[in-house]
Parts: structure tokens; sequence; C-alpha cells
């Protein structure tokens, strides 16, 4: 890959619907595609986290692959924002 397009802005879309498995990356592109993706998460009301180094790891993952191992962690800090995001954190307080 040149290195032109590993510097254009790109995106990856991970699915956690089986949460027995590690999430899937179900979606990813450069430039364009990127935008598009991003566009489209935004209308369907869908959280876009920027994390440059986060999606440049994960932009080596297959498409319908589960993310390795080594990105646990990291992918696990992003649901965790999302889920505060959502007001998790304010709704288990209130339990």
């Amino acid at each position: 890959m040149s290195d032109a397009l590993r510097n254009r802005h790109s995106a990856v879309v991970l699915s956690h619907a089986d949460t027995r498995k590690a999430p899937v990356v179900v979606a990813k592109g450069y430039g364009v595609v990127a935008e598009s993706i991003m566009r489209e998460a935004r209308a369907h009301g869908l959280y876009v986290h920027a994390s440059a180094d986060l999606v440049k790891l994960l932009m080596q993952v297959d498409l319908d692959r589960q993310i390795p191992p080594q990105l646990y962690q990291a992918v696990a800090e992003v649901m965790a924002w999302i889920h505060r995001l959502e007001g998790g954190v304010e709704a288990e307080g209130a339990r």
C-alpha cells in the first residue's frame, strides 16, 4: 500500500452483535469510503470515535473477522466510552 493511501482519512466499523464473541470488523475504507462510512453512522445515530492509532491497527483486520486479542483492551475502552455517552453510568448509579 502506498504512503499516500495510508495517510488518507480512514474509518472502521465494528459490530458486537454476538456479545459472546469479540467484536467483528464489518466495514472499513479510506478517503471517500471512510467519509461515507462516518456520514452514514452519524445519520443513523451511531457514535463515531476518533482514534487514528486504533483505526490504523483495525484497518489491518480482515472484513468479517473478530478483532485480535491484542486490541481487546483498546476496543473495550471505546465501548466503555460509548456506554458512558449513552448514560450507562448514571443509569447504573440510579439502581
